[in-house]
């Protein structure tokens, strides 16, 4: 009951009734609410550690990853071409190496041709003995080891290729042509030709 209550004895009104209750209420409202309430204190714990993620988020890491795919691919295509290019050129450089070393000695045993004729004609005249038997056999064996292999025998077939015709006779002995004496030797480096060899052929008849 309000002072104006105890002073007037009068009767109470509605609105007075009214307004009394809505102060009561206020008032037990008032009394409830904690002092200094911390802002925020409604939310969960777990809540404060949350990151929201939008919602396009997934779409764009699916593009980043596809790009750094291809990426990867175009590198790796890339290193399989240049290593597939210095594999070649490693090939190339040692066949052009062979091939010059192949010259280098064919060069060489080319020059030393006239002297194993000279061997050749002493060795069919006899005069192959003494001291110069021993040279002349420690050079052909030299020449050997380098890879110098000497053709041209009587009784070969005729081969245009590798023999050089300076003479040709019919002979009723011979069913292809075929050399039948020989003036020089020839002589081969591997799969190269360094000279032919010097011969007469016999045709059939």
């Amino acid at each position: 009951m309000t002072a104006k209550d105890d002073d007037n004895d009068g009767p109470v009104t509605e609105r007075e009734v009214i307004q009394g209750e809505i102060d009561e209420s206020a008032e037990e409202t008032s009394a409830e609410e904690p002092v200094n309430k911390p802002a925020g204190a409604h939310r969960a714990p777990d809540e404060e550690d949350e990151i929201p993620v939008p919602e396009d988020a997934t779409p764009s890491l699916g593009a980043e990853l596809e790009s750094l795919r291809n990426e990867l691919d175009e590198r790796t295509h890339d290193l399989q071409r240049v290593t597939a290019e210095y594999a070649n050129y490693r090939k190339r450089v040692d066949r052009d190496r062979g091939a010059a070393a192949e010259q280098t000695t064919g060069a060489v045993l080319t020059a030393l041709l006239p002297v194993l004729d000279d061997i050749d004609r002493a060795r069919e005249h006899g005069d192959l003995v003494g001291p110069f038997a021993s040279v002349a056999e420690q050079l052909t064996a030299a020449t050997g080891k380098l890879g110098l292999v000497a053709f041209g025998e009587k009784g070969d077939a005729f081969d245009p290729n590798r023999h050089e015709a300076v003479a040709h006779q019919m002979s009723p002995d011979v069913t292809e042509p075929t050399c039948v004496e020989v003036m020089r030797r020839g002589y081969s480096l591997g799969e190269r030709l360094l000279r032919p060899a010097m011969v007469a052929v016999a045709d059939p008849e």
